[in-house]
Formats: C-alpha cells, sequence, structure tokens
C-alpha cells in the first residue's frame, strides 16, 4: 500500500513538473505583469495625491498673492502653478482668480490672456464655461463683439446655458441687433429658476425694451409698441 501510494504521489509530482515546465514561464511572466500593473497603479495614485496636494498648496499662496495685489509676485506665482500644475483644477481656479484681479486693477490684456489660458486647458466643463463668459464680458467691455460672440457659440453645461444667453442679449444689444437680442434674453428668463434673483435682472432688460416675459412671444409684444 505504502508503495502504491509512493507511486501515485511520483506520478502527480511527475505531472505537476510537466505542467509547470509547460506553463511556468507564461504563468510567472502574467504574475510579473499583474505585480507590476499594480504597483504602477498605486504609485500613480501616489503621484496624483501629491501633485494634488502640492497644487493645493501653491494655490493658497496665488490667494494670498493677489491679496497683496503685488502684479509681479501674482505673475510669477501664476506661471509657477500653470506650468507645474496646469492640468489641475487648482490651476484653473488659479487662472480665474487672477483675471479677476488683473481686470479690476484695470489690466484687461493680462485678463484676456489669462481667461484664454483657461478656456484653452481646462479639464473641469464647469470652469471653462466660467472662464469663457468672463471672457467675453472683457472682450465685450472692449467692443471685440465678434469674438465675444464666438466664446459664446457651442455647447455648455446646463447649468450655464442661461448665463450664456443673458451674456449673448447684452452682446447683441450693444451690436444693435435688437430682434436676436430679445430671443436670447427670453432664453435665459426661461432657463432661470423662477426663484433665482438673476431672472429678474433679466427680466428688467426685457422690459426695457418694451417686452413683457410674462404675455407672448417677443416679436408679439415688439409689435404693440
Amino acid at each position: 500500500m505504502a508503495n502504491q501510494l509512493d507511486l501515485e504521489e511520483q506520478e502527480q509530482l511527475d505531472q505537476l513538473k510537466h505542467f509547470w515546465k509547460q506553463y511556468g514561464n507564461a504563468i510567472t511572466w502574467a504574475l510579473i505583469a499583474i505585480l507590476g500593473a499594480f504597483a504602477c497603479w498605486n504609485g500613480y495614485q501616489y503621484w496624483q495625491r501629491s501633485q494634488a496636494a502640492q497644487a493645493a498648496a501653491m494655490f493658497d499662496e496665488v490667494e494670498r498673492v493677489v491679496k497683496s495685489g503685488d502684479p509681479a509676485r501674482m505673475d510669477r506665482v501664476f506661471t509657477d502653478i500653470r506650468s507645474r500644475f496646469g492640468s489641475t483644477t487648482y490651476a484653473q481656479q488659479a487662472g480665474l482668480l487672477v483675471a479677476k484681479q488683473y481686470y479690476s486693477a484695470g489690466n484687461a490684456q493680462a485678463a484676456k490672456s489669462v481667461l484664454t489660458w483657461v478656456v484653452d486647458n481646462a479639464s473641469d466643463p464647469g470652469y471653462q464655461a466660467l472662464a469663457k463668459l468672463r471672457l467675453a464680458a472683457v472682450l465685450m467691455d472692449s467692443k471685440s463683439f465678434d469674438e465675444a460672440l464666438r466664446q459664446l457659440a457651442g455647447s455648455f453645461p446646463a447649468n450655464f446655458e442661461a448665463l450664456v444667453a443673458d451674456r449673448k442679449g447684452d452682446i447683441l444689444i450693444l451690436q444693435g441687433k435688437k430682434p436676436e437680442a430679445l430671443v436670447e434674453y427670453r432664453k435665459a428668463y426661461k432657463g432661470f429658476d423662477e426663484s433665482t434673483e438673476y431672472r429678474r435682472l433679466v427680466e428688467v432688460k426685457l422690459n426695457s425694451l418694451g417686452v413683457d416675459p410674462h404675455g407672448g412671444d417677443a416679436t408679439a409684444a415688439e409689435g404693440k409698441k
């Protein structure tokens, strides 16, 4: 009996050796690939966390510099966060913050340059939409109306559509295109929630143009003037 068990064990061992000889290398390389991928994933996750932490710290610095109002330091820290962490939302937030400060200080050209960078590089659709709206406002103030409208062309996140329509209306009015502006203002009015204070502002704009947003369409209202 003992010899029979020894023979069975030897046979199983021989089968295992044969199997390993035939498939061992493939299994080893597969394990190496799996473990390597897992290590790379962990490394990537650590790198992302590290990048986010550094970008957050640098954004705090941007906020402090913006509050100080020092344009040279602001240029330097924004250039730094843009070059090192340009793909992060912190860099996009920093761009919006810096552009606002530039514009408040009367440097519309610098504000335009920064907002253009955010529009071109933002990974977050919300930040990109906000940058486009602000850039359109800067262009509108400099009477670059066609360029401002181009910034507002295309699709936007749903929660920005009413704001975009309102801004288009403002630009079209400045171009003397009242019928087109009315269409955009009506679109904005319908797009804002009734509880939104901004909706009241759009209603005031429509009223100033002789249109009652609670009445018929814009064309009919215009014809009653």
